[in-house]
């Protein structure tokens, strides 16, 4: 029989994921308080798994927890957001650059795939996940012991204003977002390092200036 531990430890992982889905779904807003003991309801579970689930997304960067306070689902204010997303700009393509070596034929495929199936689309919760799983997949192939993870808690701390930029750009702009996916796969099939790293960079970097744009975004309410 499995020891208290083990099933709590489980349970806290389980309701981690549920509760992480939901974040980034958008279900929760930034800024959102998250009370343990509506969580222990929801899940049937007692204080314990909820408090272990809280601290997994906590290191996700996704909740904040405060002492004797509570927890909210973390929110950035411009500024907050603006460093983010500069950091992004520098990491990433160094994150691209480790993995790209390492692509074979088959992901590249799988990036082209896609890449196509975001611009064939129109929903904006579809294409928020298959851009995450395009970018992510794009860093899949490198090995380090650092940096993948820190880059995966940027995108999870700026995925509700992806969302939000997503719904503001209009249609010239989502053009934009689709041809620089498709440059990007060009230079990683061709084995164009430099170029790849040039194109993310500045893939992020445009989201980010949109993004200045409206202040209005990071207003909690």
């Amino acid at each position: 029989m499995p020891s208290t531990t083990s099933r709590d430890g489980g349970a806290g992982s389980r309701i981690a994921d549920s509760l992480r889905d939901a974040i980034l779904r958008g279900v929760y807003a930034p800024g959102a308080r998250i009370r343990q003991e509506d969580l222990a309801a929801e899940f049937g579970a007692s204080r314990l798994p909820v408090r272990d689930a809280l601290r997994i997304l906590e290191s996700d960067g996704l909740v904040t927890l405060v002492a004797n306070t509570g927890a909210w689902v973390s929110h950035l204010s411009l500024d907050e957001c603006q460093e983010v997303y500069q950091i992004r700009e520098r990491i990433e393509p160094l994150l691209l650059r480790y993995s790209a070596e390492h692509l074979d034929a088959e992901t590249v495929d799988r990036l082209a795939a896609l890449a196509d199936r975001m611009q064939a689309g129109t929903d904006v919760e579809t294409f928020l996940r298959l851009d995450r799983e395009f970018h992510l997949l794009s860093y899949s192939a490198a090995q380090t012991s650092i940096l993948g993870e820190t880059v995966q808690r940027l995108w999870n701390s700026t995925q509700h204003y992806r969302r939000a930029f997503t719904l503001l750009i209009g249609p010239d702009a989502s053009r934009a977002v689709h041809y620089e996916h498709q440059l990007l796969v060009a230079a990683l099939r061709r084995g164009d390092i430099d170029d790849a790293e040039r194109v993310l960079f500045g893939h992020i970097r445009r989201t980010r200036l949109e993004l200045l744009q409206h202040p209005e975004l990071f207003q909690q309410p």
